[in-house]
């Protein structure tokens, strides 16, 4: 498969996940989001579990569990509270400097050279996110700011140690290990939300196997494909992606407008994704 299509499948991912808010809002409204996030990982990792019938051994139980807190438990979990802190404009722009996190990280853990078009690139997309989505007049918390700051060195951490820890399984085993990882560490959120659990209605049930199939389970066995075969500052870059898909989808189903600074963010995101593939595949 051409490197091109290794681009566009692992872009299907962050794509994918900027339908997150719109489904939540539709078919999960008021609930616990820890809550939706176990039942978001947990599902989808037994599931893939029993397809697989493959437990990790030896040194693979820590590293499963360390890379299931780093790309799911903690990061979620920082992830809203910096929603519940924060603008949705500025949680998402704080967490969108996880690519220029991993262009240091990726250096330090597995050797990948520091290019200039690599932060010029994580840079911009980082500004596009800004101008997508970040309001004028947004206040700032600090605990906020904090947790949004922690959840993209989770994210950048675990991009780059998933890139450096292979095992020699196939790529659904190695999801299935960390989705139930993640998953299990997630359970306390079950403390007092037992009773919306058992009030779960059909609604509900479709938004949870939507985020636990294909927003969690077929998805990260895409970013984990691309963060195997792929420039780990590239892949970090296609996360970019996700919060155009959210504005974009609010657009056509929600009537929401777009102004003239959110179509120019667009265009620096895109810009931005495009630049930095071209300069990585220059610099090879």
């Amino acid at each position: 498969m051409t490197r091109l299509s290794d681009i566009a499948l692992t872009a299907l991912a962050p794509l994918i996940w900027g339908s997150t808010y719109i489904v939540t809002v539709t078919y999960l409204p008021g609930l616990d989001p820890l809550l939706v996030s176990l039942l978001r990982a947990l599902p989808a990792g037994l599931l893939l579990l029993l397809v697989t019938r493959q437990l990790p051994t030896g040194i693979w139980w820590p590293r499963v569990v360390l890379l299931g807190a780093l790309n799911f438990s903690f990061f979620w979990w920082m992830l809203f509270i910096a929603a519940y802190s924060l603008p949705g404009g500025v949680a998402a722009t704080v967490g969108a400097i996880q690519p220029l996190v991993v262009v240091f990280l990726a250096r330090l853990f597995v050797g990948t050279p520091i290019m200039s078009v690599s932060i010029v690139a994580a840079v911009g997309g980082a500004l596009g996110v800004g101008l997508l989505i970040l309001k004028p007049g947004a206040e700032l918390d600090a605990t906020g700011i904090m947790a949004g700051l922690l959840g993209a060195l989770s994210m950048a951490l675990g991009t780059v140690l998933t890139r450096r820890w292979q095992p020699p399984v196939p790529l659904l085993t190695f999801t299935s290990w960390q989705l139930t990882a993640g998953g299990i560490l997630l359970l306390p959120a079950l403390f007092g939300n037992l009773q919306a659990l058992a009030g779960f209605t059909a609604d509900n049930l479709i938004g949870i196997a939507y985020l636990g199939l294909i927003g969690a389970g077929l998805t990260y066995v895409l970013w984990f494909r691309g963060i195997a075969r792929l420039n780990p500052n590239l892949v970090a870059q296609l996360g970019f992606l996700s919060p155009v898909t959210a504005v974009a989808l609010g657009w056509l189903f929600r009537d929401e407008t777009l102004s003239l600074l959110q179509w120019m963010g667009i265009a620096l995101i895109f810009g931005s994704i495009l630049l930095g593939q071209r300069g990585m595949r220059r610099g090879r």
